[in-house]
């Protein structure tokens, strides 16, 4: 069965969605509407890409992991300039969460052996770990700098009354970096309910049985909670000790 026929129809229906929500964006004062049109653009030059390419990724081992780590260093960048607004040296360290995310939880994963280290499993379990780990590191980095930034004088006075650089951050950032757990842990609670993700729909349109389709996405949502909460307290612990940088100016110690 095919999913989605490519043509003209699609195209059309593509443009015609993103220009909705450009203009929707536009209207509502959410941000620039060229951003709208530059992420679609780009999501489909990018895929068209990768439809190309992850053949060759996939024939070999060597070459899922080179594939990988091309997505971990994209996901990196991503991470590094939605915290620190930059690419700079020390906004690269956001590969740090990322890593602490992807690493343990898919070494779990593929030493259970409940998926088979083959390529064609390897690459997608990867694939959706590190995006939340992206997810989770940018969202926990960027509320952790802006609470930092808004609240600067109750984290001086945090400072004022003993408490060290860590004990401050926690104080002030650690509850607002803790949304960035928030998403997740919404679709954990409501998946069959509210929504069916990805990893479901994709067995079934495999050909597998609506138990094989749930328990795959069982297996993916739970291991999305650990990668995004090992992201979180890495990326707050590494703003903790001020090895990523907040703005508007370094932090006191």
């Amino acid at each position: 069965m095919q999913v989605v026929e490519v043509g003209w129809a699609l195209a059309a229906l593509l443009t015609v969605l993103t220009g909705f929500a450009a203009v929707l964006v536009r209207w509502a004062g959410l941000g620039r509407s060229r951003h709208v049109v530059v992420a679609a653009a780009r999501a489909v030059v990018q895929l068209a890409v990768v439809s190309l390419v992850i053949g060759f990724a996939l024939r070999s081992i060597p070459g899922t992991m080179a594939f990988i780590a091309v997505m971990v260093i994209v996901a990196t960048g991503t991470s590094a300039q939605r915290i620190t607004g930059s690419l700079r040296p020390r906004g690269w360290l956001a590969v740090l969460p990322i890593l602490a995310g992807v690493v343990p939880t898919l070494t779990f994963i593929l030493l259970s052996t409940a998926v088979p280290i083959a390529p064609i499993a390897v690459l997608p379990v990867a694939g959706i770990l590190i995006g939340n780990a992206m997810t989770a590191t940018s969202l926990a980095g960027r509320r952790t700098t802006e609470e930092l930034t808004d609240q600067r004088g109750a984290y001086e006075a945090a400072l004022s009354i003993g408490l060290t650089r860590r004990e401050g951050v926690a104080l002030v950032a650690r509850p607002a970096a803790a949304l960035a757990l928030v998403p997740g842990l919404d679709q954990t609670r409501t998946v069959g309910l509210v929504t069916l993700p990805g990893a479901f729909i994709g067995v079934l349109l495999g050909g597998g049985s609506p138990v094989e389709a749930g328990a795959a996405q069982v297996l993916v949502l739970v291991e999305l909670m650990l990668v995004q909460t090992l992201a979180v307290a890495v990326t707050v612990e590494l703003i903790s000790a001020g090895w990523l940088p907040v703005g508007p100016g370094p932090l006191p110690h």
